[in-house]
């Protein structure tokens, strides 16, 4: 199954683009290749454009801050594990500890390097980090594996407490949306959202052996999906074929 996921709002959007260059981060920083290590500095540097926004830090604490108040009202409750809510409710304490310790922006810290930013300014500009252009970054290239992942790990170290906090509120987001099973007629979905709920994030179930691929848009009111098929010139057309797919709203 594939998995597509639309958020109804910018804080989301932001989470899951984070989510995105850090997974990539972490896969590229164990590679050997110096062309690997290019692109890990590059990830590096659109993490760091990304984290950049000045309400960033404040959205992630607010989150944290929700997310304790709602497990807080779970105590009590026969049917939810004490052991596992304070288990939960630790990571987020550690979080926003974490996030706190760091000062300044996330990333601030990269920024004051002046061999990194030197990097960030060229790699924007195509050929840009020549050797000519960069004569001690293609130094940097050329020196072992083992040397440029320590660096790499230190550099993305900076990162961690966002790493830990993004991975931990999606996580915690994920887990509130049920699945279930819808049939679309002719290509078209649509579903109503319920009043008086905030929906932050749909995620989407499709068999790949469909080749099918769904457009979503959605608002407070209302999530629509349209079917598309890509044909052999890489257009994509709407598909008026009956299927089926699963969704899950979280909130």
């Amino acid at each position: 199954m594939i998995l597509y996921e639309y958020p109804f709002n910018e804080r989301v959007r932001t989470y899951l683009r984070l989510e995105q260059l850090l997974l990539r981060l972490g896969e590229l920083i164990p590679r050997a290749q110096a062309l690997d290590h290019h692109f890990a500095l590059a990830t590096l540097f659109e993490l760091m454009d990304v984290a950049a926004r000045s309400d960033l830090k404040a959205d992630l604490f607010k989150d944290i801050e929700k997310h304790k108040q709602q497990l807080e009202s779970y105590r009590g409750n026969p049917s939810i594990s004490e052991q596992a809510l304070d288990a939960v409710l630790e990571q987020l304490d550690h979080c926003h500890a974490a996030l706190n310790a760091e000062p300044g922006k996330i990333g601030q810290s990269l920024t004051e390097n002046e061999w990194l930013m030197g990097i960030r300014n060229r790699i924007g500009i195509p050929g840009g980090t020549c050797s000519f252009d960069l004569p001690a970054y293609y130094a940097w290239q050329h020196q072992s594996p083992e040397a440029r992942q320590q660096d790499l790990q230190h550099w993305a170290g900076t990162l961690a407490p966002l790493a830990e906090t993004v991975y931990l509120l999606l996580k915690l987001l994920r887990n509130a949306g049920i699945p279930q099973k819808v049939a679309v007629v002719g290509g078209q979905f649509q579903q109503n959202l319920p009043q008086g709920r905030t929906f932050q994030l749909l995620r989407l179930r499709i068999d790949p052996a469909l080749g099918l691929i769904p457009e979503i848009s959605g608002n407070r009111l209302l999530v629509s999906v349209r079917l598309l098929r890509q044909q052999a010139d890489g257009r994509l057309l709407a598909s008026g074929e009956d299927a089926a797919f699963e969704i899950a709203l979280c909130a």
